[in-house]
């Protein structure tokens, strides 16, 4: 469905990129089950405080994909539907995905997780390059909350 800025015709593009890393005290094969088992991240990805869940699907593997839609208490209702392009046990994740509020689609975004060995832990690189469109204005929301999900993500694997 269209939302109204497409109907009237403004039509744009922001893009973004940003690149995190986080060193976990676990093996790197502890990091990508908790990334890659839907029970698992289940446990920490997810909106926080004002969200209900309203559905969760994941297939990781080449091809699969990953669905997440949650309201928020103000109604709105965000919705995370990923493709798996690229997985490689304990090393690599790769995923593209397209992020809706309510009907409106704010971006499409290609992430990729990368594991490395770090002493006994894990050093996980998180980078994202994402494609805002036509008005969304991001503001740097999208690199707080993937901020927020590698802590949460910490406090799992602790």
């Amino acid at each position: 469905m269209a939302d109204a800025s497409s109907r009237s015709g403004a039509r744009s593009v922001v893009h973004a990129m940003f690149s995190i890393e986080r060193t976990y005290g676990v093996p790197r094969s502890r990091v990508f089950k908790a990334l890659t088992d839907p029970a698992a991240k289940a446990q920490w990805f997810a909106g926080g405080k004002g969200y209900t869940q309203l559905a969760r699907q994941m297939d990781v593997r080449p091809g699969g994909r990953e669905h997440l839609q949650g309201r928020w208490d103000t109604g709105v209702v965000s919705t995370f539907d990923a493709i798996y392009h690229d997985v490689v046990p304990d090393e690599r994740v790769v995923y593209s995905y397209e992020m809706h509020l309510d009907d409106r689609k704010i971006s499409v975004s290609l992430s990729t997780f990368e594991l490395k060995t770090a002493g006994t832990g894990t050093r996980l690189v998180m980078t994202e390059q994402g494609a805002f469109l036509d008005g969304y204005d991001d503001a740097g929301s999208r690199e707080r909350g993937s901020n927020f999900l590698l802590d949460a993500l910490g406090k799992f694997l602790q």
